[in-house]
């Protein structure tokens, strides 16, 4: 009797590994972080053989402290951190060099220079993106021109590209196996969100072989098996934040959720089409179950729960993430002080990768309080930044704001996005819901359940958070924010 899925949440910052029962519910869940390395300014690495450490010792563990027999695992489904790069020699199964991390800088100049040659629109009407380091094909690009060798075993055909989750199912299939899912791809900068293939002209552009790309397959589908575990289908892959809007079962047009993890991401699904954004928003793939692909508007902030972080590790404010909120609350408002959490650029709807992180509004009067609720409400203005151009994109109003990830948990930052963007926004009972989207795609494909509608049957709100704030006060803090992000504009 298969009573389990197990879910691989390869994060930014840890690797986590939950097994969710048949009713959607995590029964248990083991996580470690691993190094993070800053080689310059601007520059983000990770060790690949440590992210595959990390999580194939977390998945060990949760078996283990569930006392379950992989014999009971249907499936494992895979979620991950996106655009992070990693190029590795077939031949030896080693990587080359370091992943090269989402947040990673580098190639801003390189971008500026695709830009100069006027190729914004020929990108973003191929893949949905705009031209920015955040994405992988530049990362690429810069391993083979950069580390020694690399560009001959790419042209002899040695060389193998993969976001993590391909570098996940490499490993679990024992080489066997390179592939990735449409979500991941589509994150590329290299990939056809319409013909749903790799783009021929773009791999060219940026001088990379298609041998090195993996084969493109559906979110839902059984890719291999994980011979370590026994045999267990590997049978699912998401990107996170396509993961999250799944476990959020955001499956209709206008459906909209915000994970609040290392970065903010806010995804509204836009169904079977896929809609150019005119308000720098990305345009990208949700998923493909069976035949249909799902597309989806994103809004990307790339600072969020990482400037808590910092306000614990850099500025030693607090000594654990979790007394964010409770420092916050000893204030009754930010006292005039805005941070602006643009640590390594701003997003959407900016896209300035010269941004540097601001605060304003300091007096004698601020304290380490102001400062603290200052963070959490900069993470919430820049969703209302997002979700303002989403509106105005998809020309749909906002029903609810689906929430989810760390940050999530925190009331006093979840009220207040309320109150700025004038809606509901609804904290379901289970807030795993990016490992849960992953495993409701991996029990898909082998028939753990039987469909989208057996899903939807188990999402249930935990809280709702509504709007309370005058209009007054909303547009007071709302200008003060206008101000402050004025002042770290670089363009």
């Amino acid at each position: 009797m298969k009573k389990y899925i197990l879910a691989l949440d390869q994060g930014t910052s840890s690797s986590r590994a939950i097994i969710f029962d048949h009713d959607g519910t995590p029964l248990a869940v083991s996580q470690k972080e691993f190094t993070q390395y800053f080689p310059r300014p601007g520059w983000v690495e990770h060790d690949p053989e440590e992210i595959w450490d990390s999580e194939s010792g977390v998945m060990k563990d949760v078996i283990a402290k569930l006392g379950a027999d992989v014999s009971e695992i249907a499936a494992i489904g895979i979620t991950n951190q996106r655009e992070t790069t990693i190029v590795w020699d077939a031949a030896t199964g080693k990587p080359v060099h370091n992943a090269i991390v989402w947040q990673d800088r580098r190639t801003s100049e390189y971008c500026d220079s695709l830009k100069a040659l006027g190729l914004t629109e020929k990108i973003r009407d191929k893949t949905g993106l705009l031209i920015d380091a955040y994405f992988s094909g530049t990362k690429i690009r810069w391993i083979l021109e950069n580390v020694e060798g690399a560009r001959d075993l790419a042209r002899a055909g040695r060389l193998r590209f993969g976001t993590v989750d391909s570098w996940l199912i490499w490993k679990l299939t024992d080489g066997r196996v390179h592939c990735t899912d449409v979500s991941n791809a589509s994150r590329t900068m290299l990939f056809n969100i319409h013909t749903l293939r790799w783009d021929e002209e773009l791999l060219d552009l940026l001088g990379i072989p298609a041998s090195m790309m993996p084969q493109v397959r559906s979110s839902s589908e059984i890719y291999g098996n994980c011979e370590m575990l026994g045999g267990v289908p590997v049978a699912g892959a998401a990107g996170d934040q396509q993961a999250a809007l799944f476990g959020q079962m955001c499956t209709e047009p206008g459906d909209v959720k915000n994970t609040y993890g290392t970065g903010c991401f806010l995804l509204m699904n836009s169904g079977s089409k896929a809609i150019s954004s005119q308000n720098k928003l990305l345009t990208t793939i949700a998923w493909k179950i069976g035949d249909r692909v799902d597309y989806a508007l994103e809004g990307s902030v790339f600072v969020a729960g990482s400037i808590v972080q910092w306000l614990r590790d850099g500025l030693g404010l607090i000594r654990q993430s979790s007394e964010i909120e409770a420092l916050a609350a000893q204030v009754p408002d930010n006292g005039g002080v805005y941070l602006v959490p643009a640590l390594t650029g701003l997003g959407a709807p900016y896209w300035d990768p010269y941004a540097k992180g601001t605060v304003t509004g300091i007096t004698r009067g601020t304290t380490a309080a102001h400062i603290a609720r200052a963070a959490l409400e900069g993470i919430a203005f820049e969703t209302m930044d997002v979700v303002d151009a989403m509106r105005k994109d998809a020309g749909i109003a906002l029903r609810s704001l689906k929430v989810d990830g760390g940050a999530s948990r925190n009331n006093l930052m979840m009220q207040f996005q309320a109150d700025i963007l004038g809606t509901d926004v609804v904290r379901p009972v289970v807030t795993e819901t990016t490992a849960l989207g992953a495993s409701y795609l991996a029990g898909l494909a082998v028939g753990f359940w039987s469909s989208l509608d057996e899903l939807r049957a188990q999402w249930k709100a935990e809280r709702t958070f509504r709007p309370e704030a005058s209009q007054e006060t909303v547009s007071a803090a709302v200008q003060g924010w206008q101000e402050a992000i004025s002042r770290t504009l670089t363009k």
